[in-house]
């Protein structure tokens, strides 16, 4: 039988109540006995009064009692049956059944109070002697003082008080509040058939606990019963089992290209995949789907070409994406501008660098400029953090920022390795490699997609005063941004889920997780085939 969410709280429902009732009235509920500690005082917190000099001046065996304190205790049948002595779980040979222990005082005195029936006296005093069971103890090695009360027979909603008065001990200087009581004392009929099981999952029948209504198990119950009825009207309120939007496509769909785009394409992708879970959606991605904007047209190519694609009709499982537009001669793949996104230089923040002008920026690329000092910074070298020459960020910084102009060919095959004492120029495979040896190198200058720089050792440049914003770029004042191409291996067929996922990131929901990675969907610019800046 396969089972549903909704189906499963609908069971929940339904089994916690009748459990919570067994657990509350057959197991536990029947034989209970409780407890409330009603009043723990300081005398002197009672003696705020002119007329409570009595209370400052308690005595005991010739001495006045130290920091005396009062405190009273209800002791309670609160469950459905009456209790008997034998119901005690305490050896028979042990009269007493309740032990309270005070942590830190020792007991003066004590009094029992307030029966509920005349009958319990008997319980207590018998011939104007205290019964076995009921009495105190001081115990100086603990610190600690303890009172015993005997195994009382109560019926149904029968009580009775105790008020016991309390010291600290007389050499304890502390002035610290005394710890709470701690009680040790249960009933609960020990011929029940079901008590070895109880025991076996250590369960103590009906532990004496402070409580009125139930038992803590019975609480929990309750209050998951409670969470599964609000969820279950939660599910039937706001959620409903809706088919797949009629434009969603099934199967498995391949990407790359751009690792400078590729947070905000695999974060729509998630949703996607969501979204149309009913038609079978799958789209994975892994450390390595994405490898670059010329990698992934070239693996784009390959694949097509493999798959002996012809005619109008395209790969209907592939889709790679690119910072700008591809370059060299692609006859076989077809660009759509899906958004254009902001970069950003980035500056290790040893440099004491926040700002440079756009000339600044293309000297130091043509190394004219191979010092921070000399535009106001930290006397380090300047290390270059370079991508790849199929890098689709690199071919933005060179055409926006370097007016065409190419970056320095690296110095070493391995950033590592560049001299910490001299201006050099490494490279990176991915926006991720670049940003954490930029970030690890003293000195070091980079370049990424604005979203994908969390470090806290990395400062985004601004350029003549000017933050990475999109903003800065609409009003033609920031110089560092590209479009992001999607290409696909011809038309892919208006079913196939290459062709869904494009809908949906130009038209549909896509556009705003594109939005939230800071970058502008091309359907919400002047020109959407152009997407550009107005």
């Amino acid at each position: 039988m396969n089972l549903d969410f909704d189906k499963w709280v609908a069971l929940i429902s339904v089994g916690f109540p009748f459990a919570a009732f067994l657990w509350e009235f057959a197991v536990v509920g029947r034989k209970r006995l409780g407890y409330r500690v009603q009043m723990d005082t300081l005398a002197a917190d009672a003696t705020q009064s002119p007329y409570a000099g009595v209370l400052r001046d308690m005595q005991q065996d010739g001495h006045h009692l130290k920091d005396p304190s009062f405190v009273l205790l209800r002791i309670e049948n609160a469950g459905t049956a009456p209790i008997e002595e034998g119901d005690y779980l305490t050896p028979d040979s042990d009269p007493c059944g309740i032990r309270v222990t005070f942590r830190e005082r020792q007991v003066a005195a004590l009094v029992v109070t307030e029966l509920s029936q005349d009958e319990l006296r008997d319980a207590f005093i018998r011939d104007n002697q205290a019964v076995p069971g009921f009495g105190h103890d001081n115990h100086l090695p603990e610190r600690q003082g303890v009172i015993r009360l005997p195994k009382v027979k109560l019926p149904v909603r029968a009580e009775y008080k105790v008020l016991v008065v309390l010291e600290r001990w007389p050499d304890d200087q502390s002035r610290e509040p005394f710890p709470k009581p701690v009680f040790r004392g249960a009933v609960g009929g020990r011929r029940r058939w079901f008590d070895p099981v109880l025991r076996f999952f250590r369960f103590k029948v009906a532990r004496t606990e402070s409580h009125v209504f139930a038992s803590r198990p019975a609480w929990f119950g309750i209050v998951l019963l409670a969470m599964a009825v609000m969820v279950q009207a939660g599910l039937t309120l706001f959620v409903r089992d809706e088919p797949a939007p009629l434009d969603c496509v099934g199967g498995t769909l391949h990407l790359g290209g751009s690792t400078a785009f590729a947070p905000a394409v695999k974060a729509a992708a998630d949703e996607y995949v969501k979204l149309c879970a009913a038609k079978g959606a799958h789209i994975p991605v892994d450390g390595g789907t994405f490898q670059g904007s010329g990698n992934g047209v070239a693996a784009l190519e390959k694949t097509g070409d493999d798959a002996g694609i012809s005619g109008e009709e395209g790969l209907r499982d592939h889709i790679a994406f690119t910072d700008g537009p591809t370059e060299g001669n692609h006859p076989q793949i077809l660009p759509r501008p899906i958004a254009y996104t902001l970069f950003t230089l980035v500056v290790n923040e040893d440099a004491k660098v926040r700002n440079l002008s756009l000339q600044q920026v293309r000297d130091i690329y043509a190394r004219k400029i191979t010092n921070w000092s000399e535009v106001g910074g930290a006397d380090l070298p300047v290390h270059l953090v370079d991508r790849y020459r199929n890098s689709g960020t690199r071919n933005a910084l060179e055409k926006r920022v370097l007016k065409g102009r190419p970056v320095p060919e690296a110095d070493v095959n391995d950033c590592s390795a560049l001299d910490r004492n001299k201006p050099g120029v490494c490279e990176a495979d991915s926006t991720d490699n670049l940003l954490d040896r930029t970030a690890a190198i003293p000195g070091a200058l980079g370049y990424s997609e604005v979203s994908s720089v969390t470090s806290g050792r990395l400062v985004k440049l601004r350029i003549d005063d000017m933050p990475p914003t999109l903003d800065g770029v609409e009003n033609g004042t920031y110089p560092y941004w590209q479009t992001e191409y999607a290409y696909t291996y011809g038309e892919p067929p208006a079913d196939s889920i290459a062709a869904a996922f494009l809908r949906y990131l130009t038209d549909q929901g896509g556009k705003d997780v594109l939005r939230q990675y800071g970058n502008r969907p091309c359907s919400e610019t002047k020109y959407p085939l152009v997407c550009r800046p107005t």
